[in-house]
């Protein structure tokens, strides 16, 4: 079934699509760096990817070097990948723009933000955004529209054509830091976060050493049959408060603050760590400490931080 899923996609992006246009929308673990990881220059790509069951498997979310979850309407969920060290030949699907992904990506410096559209009354907000916009409108030849699958759960993006080498590290600025585990921590087998309408249940793999991802009850694997995983998980508490900004059916856009401080719970090498979060500004990147005021490290690998409402 893996190999179908993947020949089936390969054939759809290659030999069965369309370039896109308007795009119709509501809008494994990587080991340490290596230098050559470091020699790219440019920004980092951020990819709004849909996480709707249709929608899934998704693509290239394995090279990723982080993977946000965010609610949006409904209590649904929804993924922002940013590549650094790696580009994938296609990622998607690629859905819409939020609110909160313009606080969330003003960490970075200048960002190309890869999406397939957004309301109109959010685009102007967007394009005074310190990031580099690049929806279908702007960089049609850069997308492509799957046959395996209906709109809007179709729209695939081929990363190398908004950029064309992978930056490197030093274009994460994130705050995070990374290296041997604290001491302290919690033996803890799997964790889970709830959303209104959607879970997600991260279990630790010893023989792979990383956290499996499941999605609703399923594990979640990309298109070509990977297993999704991840060498360190963050469990965010942060504030989500409705916003100015809605979908068609009149259902309100939940506003994640990624600016300010409160709790998380870091997961890495079978551990579960409780510490304190910390982002001044939007421009800052964000800090981890333990409960001894120690910095929290983390796993070499990719990371995913699942924003959870705080209680």
């Amino acid at each position: 079934m893996a190999g179908l899923l993947a020949a089936t996609l390969t054939a759809s992006l290659v030999a069965g699509c369309t370039t896109a246009g308007n795009p119709g929308d509501d809008g494994r673990g990587r080991p340490h760096p290596t230098s050559s990881d470091r020699t790219g220059t440019g920004s980092a790509l951020a990819v709004k990817i849909d996480n709707a069951r249709a929608a899934r498997p998704q693509t290239g979310l394995n090279e990723a070097d982080i993977v946000y979850v965010e609610q949006v309407e409904g209590g649904l969920s929804r993924l922002m990948a940013v590549y650094a060290t790696r580009l994938p030949k296609t990622v998607g699907p690629v859905r819409s723009a939020r609110e909160s992904d313009l606080e969330l990506l003003a960490q970075f410096d200048r960002p190309t933000l890869a999406f397939s559209g957004a309301q109109s009354k959010l685009l102007p907000l967007i394009d005074k955004a310190p990031l580099r916009a690049e929806p279908p409108g702007r960089a049609a030849g850069a997308y492509v529209r799957g046959t395996d699958r209906p709109a809007p759960h179709n729209l695939f993006l081929r990363p190398r054509a908004l950029v064309p080498n992978a930056p490197g590290t030093d274009v994460l600025t994130t705050g995070y830091r990374f290296g041997a585990a604290p001491a302290g921590g919690e033996a803890t087998a799997a964790q889970s976060v709830r959303y209104p309408a959607a879970r997600f249940t991260f279990t630790w793999s010893g023989s792979e050493k990383r956290w499996l991802v499941a999605m609703d009850g399923r594990a979640a694997s990309t298109a070509d049959g990977g297993r999704i995983g991840a060498g360190t998980v963050v469990v965010q508490y942060v504030k989500v408060r409705t916003s100015s900004f809605g979908d068609f059916l009149g259902n309100n856009t939940p506003f994640t603050e990624t600016v300010g401080a409160g709790t998380a719970r870091v997961l890495r090498d079978g551990r579960a760590y409780d510490v304190r979060w910390k982002r001044a500004k939007a421009a800052d990147g964000t800090t981890f400490t333990t409960r001894d005021g120690r910095p929290m490290t983390f796993q070499h690998g990719q990371v995913w931080v699942v924003f959870a409402k705080a209680s």
